[in-house]
C-alpha cells in the first residue's frame, strides 16, 4: 500500500499492509475497548471530542498539507476540510445527548419508552476525495453514541487515515477504540464476516457499495452506503444569473470536481443558455492552475492518472455523440494528474455525460424548454444525491424541489454537507442518513421499553 503524489507521480511512502491474523487481532481488540466505552457518559465523550477538535484546529496546517499530498485538493480546501471536522467534533460532542435521550411514549402501559443504545464495533470503508471529513462525519456521531469503529480507508491516502486515527489517540480516547485496517478491498468482505463487526458505511463507487451491502445483507447486518451523484444546477429564466454562475463554478470545481455532490448536470432553460456559457467560460478560463500547496492556485491535479484517463474519455465521448466543445476537454500540457477545466453544451439523452456520473472538472451543459422539462431532465437519472435549482421566485424554487428525486435540494445555494442536516440520497445514490439525529440514529438499537 502506497500514497502517491499526483503533482508529480512520485512515491511518498510505503505503508505495510496488515495479514488476515492481525486484522482479526485489530477487531477483537476493538470490540474488547467498547465493552467499556459504551458504559461511559456522554459528558465523558463530549470531552474527549472536543480535545479532538482542539487537535484538529491546532495541526490544520500540517493535516491540510499531508491531505494535498495524497490526493491533490488545494490547500485552502484541504484546510477548510480540517476545520469541518473540528466543527463535527464539537457538534456531536455539543447535541449527542439531548439526540439519544430516552423518549417517554404514551401507551397501554403504566410507562413505556424508547432508549438508544449503542451496537458495537463498526467498520467505515471510506473514500479519498474528502479523505478526513467523510470519516469524521461518521467516526463523531457513531462514537459519541457509544460505539466503536475501524476504518478501511482508500488505498492512495494511508497517510490520512493513520493521522486520523492519531487525532483520537492524542485526544485521550481508548487506543483501541478507533483504529485504521491497512488492508486491500479484496479483504472487506471477510472483515465484514466477522463476528464482532456489527454493521457497516460506506461511502464510494456502485460498485463497491453493493458488494459492501451484498456481504453484510448475508450476515444480516446494516449498512448506510452513499454511492455516487450526479447532482442536477437548475437555472430557470428568472434566476440571479451573477450569482448562479459564481456558484456553478464553486460547485464544479470544488476539488477538482471530484466530489459526490459537485454540481454535474446544468440543466438550462433555452432563453438564458448562451449567457449562461459566456459567463462561466469567463470565470473558467480565468482560473489558475498549478501546485495545490501554492495558496494562490485555483485548480490542482486530479488524485490518480486512471481518473483523469476516464473524464477525458467521457468527454470525448459525448463531444463525438454531437456535443459541442465550449473549453478544454483535454489534459494539461504538463506532468501530473492534470486535466484542463471543460465545458461541454448541447448534452441531450444518450450521450456519456448526460447519464454517467462526471468525476472531475468539467460542466455539462444541458438545453431545456421550460421549468417542466428541467425537472423531467433532472429525475432523468439512476442517481438521487442532491441538487440545486434557481429562480428569484422562492415560492417556486421550493415547488420545484420538492419535485426533484434527490435527498436533497438547494434553492439558490451551494449544494453542501451540514451536521445539523440529514445527508444522505436515493436510487443509486445510497441510503440511509448521515449527520444531524437522523445520522446518529443509523447506528444505535432503538429500544422499546414497556412496564406494566
Amino acid at each position: 500500500m502506497r500514497s502517491t503524489n499526483p503533482v508529480n507521480n512520485e512515491i511518498i511512502r510505503e505503508y505495510k499492509e496488515h495479514t488476515p491474523a492481525e486484522t482479526s487481532v485489530i477487531i477483537e481488540e476493538v470490540h474488547s475497548e467498547w465493552l467499556k466505552w459504551k458504559e461511559t457518559t456522554f459528558d465523558y465523550r463530549a470531552g474527549l471530542f472536543r480535545n479532538a477538535a482542539k487537535l484538529l484546529r491546532e495541526r490544520k496546517d500540517t493535516y491540510a498539507r499531508l491531505m494535498t499530498s495524497e490526493m491533490g485538493k488545494i490547500i485552502r480546501e484541504s484546510q477548510a476540510e480540517i476545520e469541518k471536522c473540528a466543527n463535527a467534533c464539537d457538534f456531536y460532542a455539543e447535541h449527542a445527548a439531548s439526540m439519544l435521550q430516552d423518549q417517554i411514549i404514551a401507551s397501554d402501559a403504566s410507562r413505556s419508552l424508547v432508549v438508544f443504545q449503542p451496537l458495537g464495533v463498526i467498520l467505515a470503508v471510506m473514500p479519498w476525495n474528502f479523505p478526513f471529513w467523510q470519516v469524521f462525519r461518521f467516526a463523531a456521531p457513531s462514537l459519541m453514541a457509544g460505539n466503536a469503529a475501524v476504518l478501511k480507508h482508500a488505498s492512495n491516502v494511508p497517510g490520512c487515515a493513520l493521522a486520523i486515527e492519531e487525532v483520537f489517540r492524542d485526544a485521550g480516547f481508548p487506543a483501541n477504540l478507533f483504529r485504521t485496517l491497512m488492508i486491500p478491498s479484496s479483504a472487506v468482505k471477510n472483515v465484514i464476516e466477522n463476528p464482532f463487526i456489527v454493521a457497516a458505511t460506506l461511502t464510494g463507487s456502485e460498485y463497491a457499495g453493493s458488494e459492501v451491502a451484498s456481504a453484510a445483507g448475508k450476515q444480516i447486518k446494516k449498512t448506510v452506503l452513499e454511492l455516487g451523484g450526479s447532482d442536477a444546477f437548475i437555472i430557470l429564466e428568472d434566476a440571479d444569473m451573477v450569482k448562479a454562475v459564481k456558484t456553478a463554478i464553486t460547485a464544479r470545481m470544488i476539488n477538482q470536481g471530484q466530489s459526490c455532490i459537485a454540481a454535474k448536470r446544468f440543466i438550462v432553460v433555452e432563453s438564458r443558455v448562451a449567457e449562461f456559457e459566456e459567463k462561466v467560460k469567463q470565470t473558467m478560463e480565468s482560473l489558475k492552475m498549478g501546485d495545490p500547496l501554492d495558496p494562490q492556485i485555483d485548480v490542482g491535479p486530479m488524485a490518480r492518472k486512471d481518473l483523469v484517463e476516464e473524464i477525458d474519455r467521457q468527454v470525448q465521448r459525448s463531444v463525438s455523440s454531437g456535443a459541442r466543445l465550449v473549453l478544454g476537454g483535454k489534459q494539461a500540457d504538463r506532468p501530473g494528474c492534470y486535466y484542463l477545466p471543460t465545458i461541454i453544451s448541447g448534452i441531450r439523452p444518450g450521450m456519456a455525460t448526460y447519464h454517467e456520473e462526471t468525476f472531475g472538472p468539467v460542466i455539462s451543459i444541458i438545453p431545456v424548454k421550460n421549468e417542466e422539462e428541467a425537472i423531467a431532465v433532472a429525475n432523468d437519472s439512476e442517481f438521487g444525491l442532491g441538487g440545486s435549482v434557481w429562480t428569484e421566485d422562492l415560492k417556486r424554487g421550493e415547488a420545484v424541489a420538492r419535485k426533484i428525486e434527490t435527498g436533497a435540494m438547494f434553492v439558490n445555494g451551494l449544494v453542501k454537507s451540514d451536521p445539523r442536516l440529514p445527508f444522505g440520497g436515493i436510487k443509486k445514490s445510497g441510503y440511509g442518513r448521515e449527520l444531524s439525529d437522523y445520522g446518529i440514529k443509523e447506528f444505535v438499537n432503538i429500544k422499546t421499553i414497556w412496564i406494566a
